[in-house]
């Protein structure tokens, strides 16, 4: 009986673990938010940045924060030190 606790718990650890994307955005809006993230050089720092990225994906700025907090916990991308993030996959590996 233990064992099975142990091994349910284990098992919601790892699906806690996992990223999900965010609600209401579609891997569309996820390929368009990557698409201008490579346009502005992979990188997302200042508010101009994010300007850029709302106008290019059609996002709203909330879905864009979202986008990229799941980027970072999937490891999609990275905090840079002097603030904003750059990400490290696809056209920005």
């Amino acid at each position: 009986m233990i064992t099975a606790r142990i091994a349910a718990l284990a098992a919601f650890g790892f699906l806690a673990g996992c990223a999900l994307p965010p609600e209401g955005v579609g891997q569309e809006g996820i390929a368009r938010y990557d698409a201008a993230a490579a346009s502005l050089g992979c990188r997302l720092v200042t508010e101009p940045d994010y300007l850029a990225a709302e106008i290019q994906t059609g996002l709203k700025r909330q879905q864009l924060l979202d986008i990229t907090a799941y980027k970072l916990s999937s490891g999609g991308a990275v905090r840079l030190p002097d603030g904003g993030v750059k990400l490290t996959t696809g056209a920005c590996a």
